[in-house]
This record gives structure tokens, C-alpha cells and sequence, in this order.
């Protein structure tokens, strides 16, 4: 299972900047078919939005990739200060 977290975390990191590249390509396909200003606020707001989930996404990857999700703690007791 832990072979598992580490592949999923490559898949994780590669998923971000794929996926922020088709957000962004599809807005400027929308923005140029439709350039009014409502089109252009509503793509921005999305791009904005997902700009940090897909950051988010390389830390969880990078974190996963590296190990630290091997062992989860099952109680309180567990967690390190």
C-alpha cells in the first residue's frame, strides 16, 4: 500500500500543472470566442480559484512521494508535537 501512496504521489504532481494548463488553455478559448466582460471575470475567477488547489496538490505529491503518509497515526496519542 505504501508502493501505492508513492506512485499515486507522482501522479498527484503531474496532475497539477496538466491540469492548470488545460484550465488556462480553455479560458483563453472561451475568452476569445465570447469576449465580453463577464466571459473574461468568470474564466479569471476560476483560474484564480484553482491556482492554489494545484499548488496544493504538488505539496501533497511531493509529500507523498517522499514518504511521510507511510504510517498514519490511529490515535491522538501518535501525533508528534
Amino acid at each position: 500500500m505504501n508502493l501505492l501512496k508513492r506512485y499515486l504521489g507522482i501522479l498527484w504532481m503531474a496532475l497539477a500543472p496538466f491540469s492548470m494548463y488545460y484550465l488556462v488553455r480553455t479560458a483563453l478559448a472561451e475568452i476569445a470566442a465570447k469576449p465580453v466582460i463577464d466571459t473574461k471575470i468568470q474564466w479569471g475567477v476560476f483560474v484564480i480559484v484553482f491556482f492554489p488547489i494545484a499548488i496544493g496538490l504538488i505539496i501533497f505529491g511531493f509529500y507523498a512521494l517522499k514518504g511521510e503518509y507511510d504510517h498514519l497515526p490511529e490515535s491522538s496519542e501518535e501525533i508528534e508535537d
